[in-house]
């Protein structure tokens, strides 16, 4: 394949064309010449990216097939410029021995054009307190180590896995939640709670948790990443631990960047997720904490569910919205556009950093380098219509928000994954 007059943007900014073979970049050079047989993508007018990673996906394969499989999912996140996703273990069965991981890792690969890599739980049947065989699990192909979904209630329980995972270099990727600080709730506690008559989550329920787990993660040396991170106190209990040498790792949502409790109009479902929108105050804070470096990347929690379990009340619909196919353009048009943060930085936080802290390839436009590359419309505008999508989960607060910022092509492995107008 030979892409032509790409604008890129990678660690630097400049125009020039990109030579692929099989699977990797082998030049990147001014008028290069096409070989027999090679398909010639004109990217003129569009800007080139290293391809997008997203280390948090639900792809609800095997046990939850009405609400995502693994090709729909991953058709998705090509559709949304993404060439590496990362999928979460709370499926049924439960990936937590190598007989159940095993079948899962092929089916990543065999139905998925890009690559889609696996957490296996931290213990078993996700609520359990017996930590899984993560030497087995790693070794038969698991990245790390997450009960997402749930968390790990008892500290006894995380300070063993951690020990385990240490030892292994592995990542304990962590849902914090404190379930007994929970109470029912479905929505921020605050002002919004009240006025709808709803149960509230407070901050705590994340940040006293955390505090435990950071604690942990010093005394261990495990490199300890926190899920989508929602509140201000869990933003200043990072930087402190980064500051006195904790190896943490954090990511935020886009939902978490782009909306607060205030955005929430009347008792809609579409706005309710785990952790919930939070308060101006938080909102302003992983703001900060994502321009400062504490939050290190930006990951989608894309969590589909049927049309069903998403109707009704905050009380009795479940958690979470999708974010695959919107979460590049929806950052592109609040926060490149506004002059927030540049492209390069927002590339940073959704492929660099995280290929570089979970050891993924990518990350970079170079030879030698995979080629996984997304080519850009950062012009064009339009509106988020689920009819487009290719995801089942239509799941969204998002819908009809007019964006600019579409994958023109994503490409993985050196293959197109998805090209627009066709199929993924």
């Amino acid at each position: 394949m030979l892409i032509k007059n790409a604008h890129i943007v990678s660690d630097t900014e400049y125009t020039a064309d990109i030579q692929i073979t099989g699977e990797q970049i082998t030049a990147i050079g001014q008028q290069l010449t096409a070989r027999a047989d090679e398909t010639v993508i004109d990217a003129t007018g569009a800007t080139v990216v290293p391809g997008l990673i997203d280390v948090h996906v639900h792809f609800r394969e095997p046990g939850f097939t009405a609400k995502e499989t693994i090709k729909t999912g991953a058709q998705a996140a090509a559709h949304g410029g993404f060439t590496t996703v990362v999928a979460m273990s709370n499926l049924n069965p439960v990936p937590d021995t190598v007989a159940t991981l095993k079948p899962l890792l092929a089916k990543n690969r065999s139905d998925a054009k890009i690559t889609v890599r696996q957490f296996a739980p931290i213990t078993r049947d996700l609520h359990s307190d017996q930590v899984v065989d993560m030497p087995a699990l790693q070794a038969a192909g698991a990245l790390g180590f997450s009960n997402d979904g749930v968390g790990v209630q008892d500290a006894d329980t995380m300070y063993r896995a951690m020990l385990q995972a240490a030892k292994l270099n592995a990542p304990i990727v962590a849902h914090i939640e404190d379930a007994s600080l929970m109470h029912g709730g479905v929505i921020n506690a605050g002002p919004v709670a009240k006025k709808l008559n709803l149960p509230g989550i407070i901050n705590q329920t994340e940040s006293s948790q955390l505090a435990r787990d950071l604690d942990l993660a010093a005394a261990t040396g495990v490199h300890y990443h926190a899920c989508h991170i929602s509140t201000r106190q869990s933003v200043a209990l990072i930087r402190e631990a980064k500051k006195r040498g904790v190896n943490v790792t954090a990511e935020v949502s886009p939902h978490h960047l782009l909306l607060d409790e205030n955005n929430i109009p009347g008792d809609n479902p579409m706005f309710k997720m785990n952790p919930p929108l939070r308060s101006r105050a938080d909102h302003l804070a992983l703001l900060e904490g994502l321009q400062d470096g504490t939050l290190d990347m930006i990951a989608t929690d894309h969590a589909p569910h049927t049309a069903e379990e998403k109707t009704g009340s905050f009380k009795t619909a479940a958690f979470g919205i999708v974010g695959s196919e919107t979460a590049f353009p929806l950052l592109y048009t609040k926060f490149v556009k506004s002059k927030m943060f540049t492209l390069q930085q927002l590339i940073a936080k959704m492929s660099t950093i995280p290929a570089a802290k979970f050891g993924l390839p990518g990350g970079h436009i170079t030879v030698g380098g995979p080629a996984d590359l997304t080519i850009l419309d950062l012009e064009t505008s339009y509106k988020i219509d689920p009819a487009d999508w290719f995801s089942k989960g239509k799941n969204s607060p998002f819908i009809g928000e007019e964006v600019q910022g579409q994958a023109l092509y994503t490409i993985s492995h050196g293959q197109i994954a998805y090209q627009k107008g066709g199929q993924a």
